[in-house]
């Protein structure tokens, strides 16, 4: 360690080992790239002395890297990974041998591009421009924990044209992070070329625009780098640290040259680079010979955050027609948690992450109950994704409200590494399905369950009525992993068979009505159309209330099965909801199924009331009658 940036200076013997190690650690990472025959080697040698300082300085170490209250680090360009790892190896996280033989090869844990199960790894990343959002939420989490330390993010020059760092910045302006310092490889080379060619822009004036302290600073030069970031956040601001670097330092034929951004070197050419870092070619040899056996390093285990400390209260209870949206509800119940855990002392503490929709996404009593648990992002849905999912890793709770398609067709991949991470993301969707019908088929988001789908570590629930949705964002709060809560805006029942005693069971179907003529799965609230379907027609059939659309209920639909025909219902698109995964299921598990008809959205809807729209799609209950009928 580097004393924590205790020290005015560096001593004439810090910097001589730093250089002898930077030498060392770009051996190490040029080997892995060439005995795996990929990699990004030119970025990996330019970001060399910033890996070096900044895993030197920060209050991060093979002991506590699993810690809650310390430093964490954010690599946004990930694709740098060897040189990552390489500085690892220096500072004692990993062996070096093990990464130099088995980057890149499957079944390690030495990824092309960095991932939490190697120590030190505090955010997989790759999908340049995220991480500066990653290290907001760090941030974030750290204020919400009483811990005041530094949260550091490094960088290419690149990515620096994103959208998304924009966003970024200005919420760690706007939130006061002045513990957030970024770090970025500043060599002008890109995969295509140069930077100025490719696409230009003046860095240092579009951080300085959002409120930043932009500091100049030798990247190679670690005496200039420590001074540079004790000096960060003195000044009141963030601090973002220009490092000027050359792409492929010491890297023989490598420096300057775009070809390295992405490509291992020749031979003969490694030979070269090793011999002039002082270091034997025999290096590969060694490598290469223990790339033969199978990597004996699997990483470190990497899970979801562990379950709170809190109190989730008592749920209300909602009885009648009409009664509540189901958005409302969630509102109600959030408030009334937050109210039970603020400042509570061995609390965990929530932070609601807002886009400027609070009025509509019912997060408006938390935030007056909760005000210093409250972020207000504006309408930046790509960085509050990213910030969300960091902070629930790193020791609270993390929720954000947000529009369907804003909150999950927009921010697909910034979701998706919420999954890939492990994080604790707590999503609210209001406005899903058909249930926006004026504002036409751009925000009707009828593909939210499909989506989710996709990845392998979701939850979604979709609630019936405002006393199921009660209980479930009781139960997500609680509940660790990303959770996804889905709800629509129009007041609709509040149902007996979910009020009182009910408890929340993810992956239970709840049947609301018996027959023996078949049966209806009717996903949300659409079960409450399903109802008056079967009322209506006089009905002989068994309907199921299905809210956990990515966990069919075997059991209830084996019952359906021996019963008739099947019919289920959702307002969502029909080829990949809730009816297609039920199906695919029972067919995994080799359940006969009777006669079988999935009713949903097959076609963007138009504008008009919800009741208007479902009508022209068939999922009314007249329309969910007829379906049925047909079915017999």
């Amino acid at each position: 360690m580097l004393e924590k940036l205790t020290a005015d200076h560096l001593s004439r013997e810090q910097i001589s080992s730093l250089e002898a190690a930077a030498k060392r650690a770009r051996v190490t990472a040029l080997t892995m790239i060439t005995a795996a025959k990929s990699g990004h080697p030119g970025g990996a040698f330019s970001s060399m002395e910033m890996f070096m300082s900044v895993y030197g300085i920060a209050n991060i170490t093979p002991e506590n890297c699993s810690d809650l209250k310390r430093d964490y680090i954010v690599v946004s360009h990930g694709h740098t990974s060897a040189g990552v790892y390489a500085a690892l190896s220096e500072w004692g996280f990993i062996e070096r041998d093990e990464a130099m033989a088995h980057f890149r090869n499957c079944g390690s844990a030495f990824q092309g591009h960095i991932e939490r199960e190697v120590p030190g790894i505090d955010w997989g990343t790759g999908n340049l421009g995220q991480g500066l959002s990653a290290g907001a939420g760090f941030a974030l989490a750290q204020r919400a924990n009483g811990y005041t330390g530094h949260v550091y993010v490094l960088m290419g020059d690149g990515g620096q044209t994103k959208g998304q760092l924009a966003e970024a910045r200005r919420s760690a302006v706007k939130e006061g992070l002045t513990g957030l310092v970024a770090l970025i490889d500043y060599n002008d080379i890109q995969l295509s070329g140069m930077r100025k060619e490719i696409m230009p822009c003046n860095i240092k004036e579009l951080w300085e625009a959002d409120g930043w302290e932009a500091v100049e600073v030798d990247g190679h030069d670690f005496a200039a780098l420590y001074d540079a970031l004790k000096a960060a956040g003195t000044h009141g601001k963030p601090t973002v640290l220009l490092c000027k670097t050359i792409m492929g330092k010491d890297g023989g034929i490598m420096e300057g040259v775009a070809t390295y951004h992405g490509k291992p070197p020749a031979t003969e050419d490694y030979n070269a680079i090793v011999s002039a870092l002082g270091e034997s070619p025999d290096t590969l040899t060694k490598a290469l010979e223990r790339r033969k056996t199978p990597p004996a390093y699997k990483g470190r285990k990497v899970g979801y955050p562990a379950a709170p400390v809190m109190d989730t209260g008592t749920p209300f209870d909602y009885e009648g027609a009409k009664v509540s949206d189901n958005r409302g509800a969630f509102g109600k119940a959030l408030a009334d948690v937050g109210k039970l855990n603020y400042k509570k002392e061995g609390h965990t503490p929530i932070l609601v992450f807002d886009c400027d929709l609070a009025p509509s996404v019912m997060t408006g009593a938390f935030r007056g109950n909760c005000p210093e648990w409250y972020v207000q992002s504006g309408i930046q849905e790509h960085n509050v994704a990213t910030m969300s999912g960091t902070a629930s890793i790193a020791g609270v709770v993390s929720l954000w409200a947000e529009f369907g398609v804003f909150g999950i067709d927009e921010v697909y991949n910034q979701q998706r590494l919420n999954d890939i991470n492990f994080a604790g993301n707590k999503t609210v969707l209001t406005h899903v399905g058909l249930d926006v019908g004026e504002d036409g088929k751009t925000h009707q988001c009828i593909d939210y369950v499909g989506l989710l789908r996709n990845t392998f570590g979701w939850k979604l629930v979709v609630p019936v009525d405002p006393n199921q949705t009660d209980r479930a964002t009781r139960w997500m709060l609680k509940t660790p992993g990303d959770i996804c809560l889905a709800v629509g805006r129009s007041k609709v029942d509040g149902l007996k068979e979910f009020a009182g005693s009910y408890e929340f069971k993810y992956g239970e179907a709840v049947k609301l009505r018996t027959g023996k003529s078949g049966s209806i799965f009717a996903l949300g609230y659409t079960a409450q159309l399903a109802l008056k379907a079967a009322e209506a027609h006089n009905l002989d059939v068994n309907v199921y209330a299905v809210s956990s659309p990515l966990a069919p209920d075997m059991d209830a639909l084996k019952e359906a099965a021996a019963l008739g025909p099947i019919l289920t219902v959702e307002d969502h698109n029909v080829n990949t909801g809730m009816g297609a995964i039920m199906f695919l299921e029972a067919a995994r598990q080799g359940i006969a199924l009777p006669k079988i008809k999935t009713l949903g959205v097959d076609h963007y809807g138009a504008s008009g009331t919800s009741d208007a729209v479902r009508v022209e799609m068939g999922i009314d209950p007249e329309g969910i009658a007829q379906a049925f009928m047909k079915m017999r």
